[in-house]
């Protein structure tokens, strides 16, 4: 199946709010759990979460790393205003914690970060690029880095399956952003061959994950 590009960003407020009533927990918690097999030392002192969204996932890493100062940064406003919103009654991690509205390439968006984490941006980008060049102008020497995506399924008839597997209850607008998302995935070999590009390929790796997933980790030299 060849891949099939979706709008970059969410920027509908009923598609965000739609995404916001939605459980993403254990998907989130897996991902959370992952790092922490991956990186058993930690994630170091200041985090960048990538493509934030609704900041589930930004919430979780100051949860996880109290000592940690956590960055959420993603280009649709109408998801940021929801991650604002909740950040707003969580006083305990208003020190800690914060968002920013940016889409990448940003030369602006200041580096030295010890961790960078994305979960769910890759597909989304019309150029991939974008993102594994950005990783090295984020993040310090030896940084950690952890990317989950979904993976394109090989026809049009696996993703609708997928789709029927894992939303057949979930709203109309979920499901057909999930299929759509499906399209627009790359494939492990796909990913391989951009950070071959990226000059990333002796940092990074790349493999498949469960039945829809890849995920790409490793230390920025």
């Amino acid at each position: 199946m060849q891949r099939t590009p979706e709008p970059e960003l969410m920027t509908g407020e009923a598609q965000a709010r739609a995404y916001a009533a939605a459980d993403f927990s254990a998907g989130d918690q897996a991902l959370v759990q992952r790092l922490l097999e991956l990186f058993p030392a930690g994630l170091g002192d200041v985090l960048l979460d990538l493509g934030c969204g609704l900041g589930n996932i930004s919430f979780l890493l100051a949860r996880q790393f109290p000592a940690a100062q956590v960055l959420g940064v993603d280009g649709a406003a109408a998801m940021l205003r929801l991650a604002e919103q909740a950040l707003a009654s969580d006083q305990a991690l208003q020190q800690r914690l914060r968002f920013e509205q940016h889409c990448l390439p940003d030369p602006g968006l200041a580096g030295g970060y010890s961790a960078l984490v994305s979960n769910s941006l890759l597909h989304h980008l019309h150029d991939p690029q974008v993102l594994w060049q950005a990783l090295p102008q984020l993040g310090m020497s030896g940084a950690c880095v952890y990317v989950k995506d979904l993976r394109r399924p090989p026809s049009a008839e696996a993703a609708i399956h997928l789709q029927r597997r894992y939303l057949v209850d979930a709203p109309v607008v979920l499901q057909h952003d999930y299929l759509a998302s499906l399209h627009a995935a790359f494939t492990p070999t796909e990913v391989a061959q951009q950070l071959e590009q990226a000059g990333l390929a002796d940092q990074l790796q790349v493999a498949p994950l469960e039945d829809r997933y890849l995920e790409v980790w490793g230390r920025l030299l």
